[in-house]
Formats: C-alpha cells, structure tokens, sequence
C-alpha cells in the first residue's frame, strides 16, 4: 500500500468510526516534507514523512490524521495568551491525543499522553506543566525533546511528529479562515443533534459548549439519533470547491418516528402551540422524514403520516379526559417497526402497564415520574 493510499483509506476509516474526526482531516492540508521524522500539525496544515507514513500501521496514519483536525480546530491562538509557545503547544497536544485516546484511536510510539492529562482543559495541563518545569518530569520532557534533533547541522524544525505530534506551531500560519470556522459549527451543531460526538471534545474546544443546554437541545439530541448521518462526497459540499478543499456534504437518512400529542380537556391552547410548534420545528430540521402523527386524548381522535414537504395543517380533536394506553395500542396494530414514540403531554393520565418494545420520551411541562421512557421538561435549561 502506498503512502497516499493508506493515508485515503484512513481517511475514509475515520469517517467511518469517528464521522467528526474523519470530516474535519478531509479538509487538512497535507503536505510531503522530509524536514519531519514523522509527521506535524502547525493547526492549518499536516506534513507528514512519506517514509515514516509507509511503515506506520493503518491505525497510526489515522492518529496522524484526527490529531491533525484537531490542532485546527482548537484555536491555538485565541486561547493561547500570554502563555509560553512552546509549553503551550504542549499542553495542547496532551489535551488532544488524551482525547484521541478516549475514544479509541491508537497511540503512535513515543506520542504526548499522559493518562493524568484526561479529562483536562488545554489550560489546565499548562498550569500543571509550568508548575513542574524544575521537576524531574519536566526535565525528562525538555531531554525528550532535544535528543531527536541534537546534530549541528539539523534545521531546528526537524522534528519527530510521533513524539510531538501537532506540538509547535510556526508563528506565521494563519488563524482558519471564518468560513471554515462556520462549517466546523455546522459539523458540530448536526453531530451534537445525533449524538454522534466523540468522548471528551468539550476538553478540546470548550467555547462550543459554554452555553446553557436548554430542553430542545435534549430533545434534539435524542431525536437526532434517530437519523442516521451520512457523509457524501457526491456531490461535494460546493461551498468550499473553490478553496481546492474537497469536503464531503452533510445529509441525514430518513428519520422516521411517531409524534403523539396530547388533546384531552387539561392541555391549554399555550401549551397545545408550544407541542404544535415544536412538531412543526422537527420537520423543519429533518429533509428527509416519515412522520406519523397522533393526536388523542383518552382515545385517539386522528393519525395522519407526514412526508417532506407536507404542511402541518389539520383540524386538531380531543377535549376529553387523558388516558396514554389507546396510543400505545394503536401504535401497536396500525404502525409497523416504530423506534421511538415522542409524546407531548402533562403527564396526567393513565399509563400501560407494560413497557413497549420501542423507545418512549415525554415531553411535558414539568418533570413527572412515568413508568418507562425518558421525561424530557420543558422547565429545564
């Protein structure tokens, strides 16, 4: 297998296994330099050994590859400071290939990880290393360093990326461009809704988390999973062709689920808006969707099933007391393979006695004890 080879079938391993990781290495520069031992990540583009990459194993390539990403997407400058380059770099390399480990990928030889280092921000782990310069651990990492490159006649940016893989960072490489800052978001934002994150990203790039997750978020979330995501490079997404950045458009498979809203006389025109709109907020974010829709207070008043396009408009019936189990029959005889039934309620009504043998959410004004299922809130966040 050649170099260019493995490094395409890594690629395509990545996005496989590790969709976020594989998305954002399709848009890497590579770059043959023979300047490296191994490989390096200046957090725009990754240069690589051609001799190191042809006998690294296929797993090491993609190590290469996902730190790479990540050094990109991390934001060594805005984060950086006042901080000491070097240290800095670091400690963001122990940050990334710590969570590189978390979720499985496998560590090249001689690669900066320490398992102490999980589960801490960049910015811990510099602290840490700083308050340890005088330490024999920090004289172990200075000699660690010098011993590759310690000839008279070797360029100072000779160095061995498995051992400092991503660690410095030339000083005149440019921060991303906006654009590609956006269709990171956008990567985040749609793998966060299928809960398709890798373990521990909030350690590497915090800012995407520092908001407040509220109840769509949750709601999202679980839905999301239900769309299986899919990566395709035909056609490309085009909006980066011009760039010569060959990335792969976002799209979901069918997301089919069934939606039942609660009708009965305890559900006010408020809350019964706030289930309507929120149906209607699903379609929106879903292209590609079969979705049967239930409406039922304590017998079911009517189903319809929506397709792409279709608006939510039908007359709306119930009025009478709330009992849940009508649903779930129903559901049971007319719907055939159901996955998940999200039901839009206030919780007041009486439950089957037997869970079924799909999943169930709640949604409801306030948390409220159900027998099976998941309770999401409408009061949380």
């Amino acid at each position: 297998m050649t170099c260019l080879e493995k490094v395409s079938r890594a690629k395509s391993r990545l996005m496989l296994e590790h969709p976020y990781f594989g998305t954002i290495a399709s848009a890497l520069r590579l770059q043959h330099s023979d300047s490296v031992e191994s490989f390096l990540s200046d957090g725009v583009q990754l240069q690589y050994n051609e001799a190191y990459f042809e006998e690294a194993s296929l797993e090491e390539v993609e190590f290469a590859l996902a730190n790479g990403a990540m050094h990109t997407v991390l934001g060594h400058r805005s984060r950086a400071g006042e901080r000491e380059g070097r240290l800095w770099q670091l400690a963001t390399d122990y940050t990334i290939n710590a969570m590189l480990v978390r979720n499985g990928l496998q560590l090249p030889e001689r690669a900066n990880y320490q398992q102490r280092f999980e589960g801490m921000y960049a910015e811990e782990v510099y602290a840490l290393l700083q308050s340890e310069r005088n330490d024999d651990l920090w004289a172990d990492e200075e000699r660690e360093e010098k011993e590759p490159h310690d000839t008279a006649n070797e360029s100072t940016e000779k160095t061995s990326g498995s051992q400092h893989a991503g660690e410095r960072e030339r000083e005149d490489t440019p921060a991303p461009a906006d654009d590609m800052e956006e269709y990171y978001e956008q990567l985040f934002q749609k793998l966060k809704r299928q809960g398709e994150l890798p373990r521990d990203l909030k350690f590497v790039v915090p800012h995407y988390f520092s908001h407040r997750i509220d109840w769509r978020e949750l709601l999202f979330r679980h839905i999301a999973s239900y769309a299986k995501s899919t990566y395709a490079f035909m056609p490309p997404n085009m909006k980066y062709l011009y760039r010569g950045i060959y990335l792969p458009s976002l799209s979901s498979d069918l997301l089919r689920i069934v939606i039942a809203v609660d009708t009965s006389g305890s559900i006010d025109e408020k809350l019964l808006a706030l289930f309507l709109a929120e149906v209607t907020s699903i379609m929106q974010n879903y292209p590609n969707y079969e979705i049967d829709l239930i409406s039922a207070d304590a017998k079911v008043q009517q189903h319809r099933t929506f397709l792409p396009s279709e608006p939510l408009s039908y007359e709306l019936k119930g009025g009478g007391g709330t009992n849940f189990r009508p649903v779930f029959e129903y559901v049971e005889r007319h719907i055939s393979h159901p996955t998940l039934l999200l039901y839009f309620t206030d919780g007041q009504g009486s439950f089957p006695e037997t869970e079924p043998g799909y999943d169930v959410i709640w949604v409801m004004p306030a948390s409220g004890t159900v027998p099976f299922g998941e309770v999401i809130s409408l009061q949380e966040g």
